[in-house]
């Protein structure tokens, strides 16, 4: 049929690239969901320990829950240190300590990190969460959690840091890297790990 209209060939190929093109410029935006709703509970998740807590704090601030819950990574050690005993340390030094409880957690994976939570939402009166991750991990961890955990509600705020992720991907090498790994990690979610008993 191409070869008879070789026209038709061509219109076809630059819309393919059209469409190519567009989805590459908009890739870091799709990743990123930024929308905070009135919650029971903050849940940060396991990764960054900086901008992460830091937003969750700001939102706790802002009246968006009246609870953090900090997920720490069980086995990890920094120097001589648990990371758990860390993040305790961390969490008694704030004037909010009251408000901020400490979920560890096993699971390598955002998928095994949602079922540690699950554990401890097990002490929290929590239907509604407010999951606090990296900008770029919010539409996956949304959606894992959303889906590994029915019966809540969650909604998910990102922190934001220049060094590793901006929208503008193509723009620095580290933004590129972060957002051709989280592109893969979604797919591998969205075609494989989401149908997995």
């Amino acid at each position: 049929m191409f070869s008879k209209n070789p026209g038709v060939g061509r219109i076809v190929f630059l819309a393919l690239l059209a469409g190519l093109l567009s989805f590459a410029a908009l890739a870091g935006k799709i990743l990123v969901v930024n929308a905070p709703e009135a919650s029971d509970l903050i849940v940060v998740l396991a990764g960054e320990t900086d901008r992460r807590p830091a937003l969750a704090l700001e939102l706790l601030h802002q009246g968006y829950a009246p609870r953090i819950l900090l997920d720490v990574p069980a086995a990890a050690r920094i120097y001589n240190t648990s990371a758990l005993q860390v993040a305790e340390g961390y969490a008694r030094s704030l004037p909010e300590a009251a408000q901020i409880g400490i979920c560890p957690i096993p699971g390598l994976s955002t998928r095994e990190e949602s079922h540690d939570v699950l554990r401890c939402l097990a002490r929290e009166k929590a239907s509604r969460i407010l999951i606090v991750t990296s900008d770029y991990h919010t539409r996956r961890a949304r959606d894992i959690f959303r889906h590994e955990i029915p019966g809540r509600t969650f909604s998910v705020a990102g922190a934001q840091d220049s060094s590793r992720f901006g929208t503008r991907w193509w723009t620095h090498r580290q933004w590129a890297k972060t957002c051709l790994d989280e592109w893969l990690r979604l797919l591998w979610w969205s075609a494989i790990e989401r149908w997995r008993n």
